[in-house]
Parts: C-alpha cells; sequence; structure tokens
C-alpha cells in the first residue's frame, strides 16, 4: 500500500473524474463532509477521508473502483456509520464511499416471500414497508432505526430476535456486487435452495466490506406473526439469570427474543431515557426481557405462564407481564437505548463476545473477576439466548483499546477466557480495525492464510477496506 502521502496526492489527483462520474454535488473534499465521515460508532476514533463519494448506481461505483485500483487508492464503504469495530473507519485515508444515495426498496415479491433492495435503506424502514403487505423481516439490530440494509450485511447482524428466527446471513439469497477491479456481478440465484458452485453469497456475508461493494440485494421474508408477549424477569443474581436462559430452551421453549440488562445498566439507561416502567431496587442484579411470538395466542399465554413457573428455581423475582403495546415498546426502548446511554456515561470500549448459552454463566462471572484482576468497571447486557453477551468497559484514563497498552491485556484475557468457552470474539460486530490483533487468539495460521488468500483473489490490489479484518497488509 502507497505512503499516505502517495495516497492523498492520487486521490485528489481524480477529483474532477470523479465528478464526471457522479456529478458535482456528490464529491466532496470540504473540511465539514470529511470529518463527518471520519467516525462512526466506535469507540472515539477519528480518520480524515481524502474525498467522500455518493454514487447512486452499480456502475457510477464501478467506474470508481477501475480508477482506484488502477492507482491503488484506498477505498472505504459506508453505511450509515453505526458501526462498532470501526469497519468503515477510512483509517488509511483515500476514498470514502458512502452508499446513502442506494436507498430504494426495488421489489417487494409477495408470491415468493422476497424483497429487493438497494444496501442503503434503513433497516426499520424495510421491515415497516414489508409489515404493511403482511410479511416480515426479522433480523433487527438495537440501531435498526438508523443502520442500513447494507451494512447489516457487511456484519452479518443479529438483534433480538436472532435467537427464534436467526441472523442476516438466513435470510439473504443473492447479491449483486461491485468488486474492487470494477467488475459487476450477481453472487446467485433469487431461490430458496442452491447447490450450484462455491456459496459466494454467503461468503460476502459478514466479510465487512472487504471483499467486494453490495448493490442490490435479495431477501427472504416470512408471514408476519399475529401476537406476541412480552414479559420482564428480575434476578437476585447475574449467574442465575445466566443459567436461567439455558433452562428455558431446554425445557422446550423456543422465545423470539431473550435479552438480558444487568442492574448497573438499566440504571444507566432508565437515567437515559427518562423511564420508570422497570423498578430498580437494590437487591437485584439483572432482568431478563422474554418474548413470544405466533399466531395462536391462547398458546403463546400458556407459554408464557410455564416460562414464568419455570423460572422460579432461579431465584426470580415478582414477573412483570406488558400488558399493551405502550408497555412493550417502553421496554424495548429500554434494551434499544443500552448501548448509547452506557457509552455516555464512559464505558466506551465494547466487545460483543458470544460463547454456547449454557456458558454464560461462567462468562458472565468470568468478566466480572476479570474487571477487577485488571482494574476496569463493566456492565453487561446482551442477546441472552445466542449467548451473545455485549461487555462495555470503562476505565479510568482510557476511552479507546485501539493500539492502546493500559487496555488490550484485559482483553487477551477475556478473548482467551471466551475461548476457553468455546465461545468467539465478536457475534455480530464484526473485527474491523479494533479487533483484528485478536484474531490470533481465535484461529491457527493456516486458517488466517486461507482467508488472506481469499481477500487476494477478489482485492488483488488491497484497496477495499485495507487493514480491516486482519492482523497484517496483505501486499
Amino acid at each position: 500500500m502507497p505512503t499516505r502521502e502517495v495516497v492523498k496526492k492520487n486521490t485528489l489527483n481524480f477529483i474532477e473524474l470523479f465528478k464526471q462520474i457522479v456529478g458535482d454535488a456528490y464529491v466532496f473534499v470540504d473540511a465539514e463532509s470529511l470529518n463527518n465521515y471520519a467516525h462512526d460508532e466506535t469507540e472515539n476514533l477519528h480518520f480524515l477521508p481524502e474525498i467522500v463519494i455518493k454514487p447512486r448506481t452499480a456502475q457510477e461505483i464501478s467506474k470508481i473502483m477501475v480508477i482506484c485500483n488502477m492507482h491503488k487508492i484506498p477505498v472505504t464503504p459506508r453505511g450509515a456509520g453505526t458501526g462498532l469495530s470501526g469497519g468503515a473507519l477510512p483509517h488509511l485515508g483515500g476514498v470514502l464511499l458512502s452508499m446513502e444515495r442506494m436507498n430504494s426498496i426495488l421489489e417487494i415479491d409477495e408470491r415468493n416471500l422476497q424483497v429487493i433492495t438497494e444496501p442503503g435503506v434503513i433497516t426499520e424502514v424495510l421491515q415497516n414497508e414489508v409489515k404493511e403487505k403482511g410479511l416480515f423481516y426479522p433480523p433487527d439490530p438495537s440501531s435498526r432505526g438508523s443502520c442500513f440494509i447494507g451494512g447489516n450485511i457487511a456484519e452479518n447482524s443479529g438483534g433480538p430476535k436472532a435467537v427464534k428466527y436467526g441472523v442476516v446471513k438466513d435470510y439473504v439469497l443473492n447479491l449483486e456486487i461491485v468488486l474492487p477491479t470494477g467488475e459487476i456481478i450477481w453472487t446467485g440465484a433469487n431461490v430458496l435452495k442452491n447447490s450450484t458452485g462455491y456459496n459466494l453469497t454467503q461468503l460476502i456475508v459478514g466479510s465487512e466490506g472487504t471483499l467486494a461493494i453490495v448493490t442490490k440485494i435479495v431477501l427472504k421474508l416470512l408471514p408476519y406473526p399475529k401476537y406476541d408477549l412480552l414479559m420482564l424477569v428480575p434476578f437476585n443474581s447475574l449467574e442465575k439469570a445466566g443459567e436461567a436462559v439455558s433452562a428455558i430452551f431446554r425445557a422446550g421453549f423456543i422465545p423470539s427474543a431473550m435479552e438480558l440488562v444487568e442492574i448497573n445498566a438499566l440504571k444507566i439507561v432508565s437515567k437515559f431515557v427518562d423511564s420508570k416502567v422497570v423498578p430498580v431496587t437494590d437487591d437485584i442484579e439483572a432482568h431478563l426481557i422474554i418474548e413470544v411470538d405466533g399466531n395462536h395466542l391462547d398458546t403463546l399465554m400458556s407459554e408464557m405462564e410455564s416460562i414464568a413457573d419455570l423460572l422460579l428455581q432461579y431465584d426470580c423475582g415478582d414477573v412483570f407481564f406488558a400488558d399493551d403495546a405502550q408497555q412493550k415498546t417502553e421496554l424495548w426502548k429500554l434494551r434499544r437505548r443500552v448501548a448509547e446511554a452506557v457509552k455516555i456515561d464512559g464505558y466506551t470500549i465494547e466487545e460483543d463476545t458470544v460463547v454456547p448459552r449454557a456458558e454464560l454463566p461462567a462468562l458472565i462471572t468470568g468478566v466480572k473477576s476479570l474487571g477487577k484482576e485488571y482494574d476496569f468497571d463493566v456492565v453487561c447486557y446482551g442477546h441472552a439466548g445466542d449467548g451473545n453477551l455485549h461487555i462495555r468497559i470503562k476505565k479510568t484514563g482510557s476511552v479507546y483499546s485501539l493500539n492502546n497498552p493500559e487496555v488490550i491485556p484485559a482483553l487477551k484475557a477475556l478473548f482467551k477466557l471466551v475461548k476457553s468457552l468455546g465461545g468467539t470474539i465478536s457475534g455480530e460486530h464484526g473485527i474491523g480495525l479494533v479487533q483484528k490483533e485478536y484474531m490470533g487468539i481465535i484461529f491457527d495460521e493456516v486458517s488466517l492464510e486461507l482467508m488472506r488468500g481469499i481477500k487476494k483473489v477478489f482485492d488483488p490490489n488491497n484497496i477495499l477496506n485495507s487493514g480491516k479484518i486482519f492482523d497484517k497488509r496483505l501486499n
């Protein structure tokens, strides 16, 4: 990869050509625009690109990529900028390629239960559009009101409903992509089963924008469930709350969502959104939010009663059943605003570790122990039904983890604990920039070299989101 000075010179040489491709109004080099796209939601990191380009079509992107590939100009694709691993940070400068103008839902196919969308569509907007036709797109990350479908593809996002319905990869049927060398291809077919050649579609999902730029997406849909019920269960012990998660599944229940929020996180977010819907008392250490959904109300009510009875074995307090849509909305608002609230409160370092769900109590206990050993405060919350625990760290004098010697030993210890429990270091946020040096804890060198080889095939000049995921440059 050329030096930063060379990158800057090469990039700025092509401003006029980029303007010819997308139009003058969609090429930005002013300081305010560059600053707006120099960060995402990852810690407090900030890296300026040389230029911001907002294309409207795959053909425009193809022409941009041909130029950048020929002159080895780094290109960072960006969705809504809600990422938490630095995947959209232009840390090498060059071109920041914003997908925000590619924001159309192209077709909702009610006969085949599919939707074709561009990547710049906000996730919740797509969900609402298909819901009007009685259809359901389940993946629902906490940032669904602002994040883009394209970013969800890049990170293989999940969300609360993943416990029953799966993550983004379970709904992607086909993708139109632009390769780093400029070619435009479709990766598969708009069918539910496909055993024809290598599965390029699923290779792109979760590749964090390092292999190709997604320009059209075909998603599978489901019929929208008629009913959902929600309850909040307090626990006197955080570990008991973790034990209860596995017990629910072992008893034969599959909730549509099961979220854990420990009491310190709940106190912070309740104050942040000025909500008193959840009583906060000193004898409670954690809450589980449990949802069931389906088409038969009587069956769902019976399931909820049985789950509540089961949880009595795990030292839970009085179960709160949400009586109406307003209470459900209030509870979900609390859960979805936790990340924002605790970050503002100083818990700026976030990890989204995942373990087999039965190991969740051991992970929680281990995290608390590491906090004492390495002198950091920690709050835990997340998708308990998946074993996916979001760990937020506050350490005096350290607002970031990237290249930070005060934090790196603690994170290494955390990830070694996760691996020992049969887990991995990211369930849905991705590796990006901030986790890449820990990949060697999870993968052996043979596995990493295979991944680097795949990257090389797609991106021979290493221009597309270079320096993400891997612990060293590829050329």
